[in-house]
C-alpha cells in the first residue's frame, strides 16, 4: 500500500502565504496508482471539524474548492513525480488547522464527490498551517 507524506506547514502571518506538498510513494493505493487518482485537501479547524479545503481529478482537468478559500489557494498535481502542491496565498487565522493530503477514486467527477471525506482511502499524517493576525 502505497503512503502519503505531506509538508510545508508553519507559522505565518496574516497575509502571507505558503505551499503544501504532498508526495506520493509506493507502487499503488487501494489497488489503483496515484496517476488515476483524484487528490484533495482536507483540514481540521479549530473546533476539530474536517473540512474539504480544495481537490483535482486525476487528470487535473477538475477542481474543487471550498468558497472560503476560492481564489486565494491553489491545488496542483505532477503524476510524473507522484506529488500534488496547495498554493495558499493572503492566508487568514481561520485558515489555521491541520493539513493532511488525501487520495481517493472519483469514478465520474462530480463535486459532491470530491468533497465527501469517505471519498478517500489514503491519507497523509498532516502538516499544522497556523496563521496569526
Amino acid at each position: 500500500q502505497g503512503q502519503l507524506v505531506d509538508a510545508g506547514g508553519g507559522l505565518v502571518q496574516a497575509g502571507g502565504s505558503l505551499r503544501l506538498s504532498c508526495e506520493a510513494s509506493g507502487r499503488t493505493f487501494s489497488g489503483r496508482t496515484f496517476n488515476r487518482l483524484a487528490v484533495a485537501w482536507f483540514r481540521r479547524n479549530s473546533k476539530n471539524e474536517r473540512e474539504l479545503v480544495a481537490a483535482i481529478s486525476w487528470s487535473s482537468r477538475n477542481a474543487a474548492y471550498r468558497d472560503s478559500v476560492q481564489g486565494r489557494f491553489t491545488i496542483s498535481r505532477d503524476n510524473a513525480k507522484n506529488t500534488a502542491s496547495l498554493e495558499m496565498n493572503t492566508l487568514k487565522p481561520e485558515d489555521t488547522g491541520v493539513y493532511s493530503c488525501a487520495t481517493g477514486y472519483i469514478i465520474t467527477w462530480s463535486t459532491n464527490a470530491a468533497s465527501e471525506y469517505k471519498t478517500y482511502d489514503v491519507w497523509g499524517q498532516g502538516t499544522q498551517v497556523t496563521v496569526s493576525s
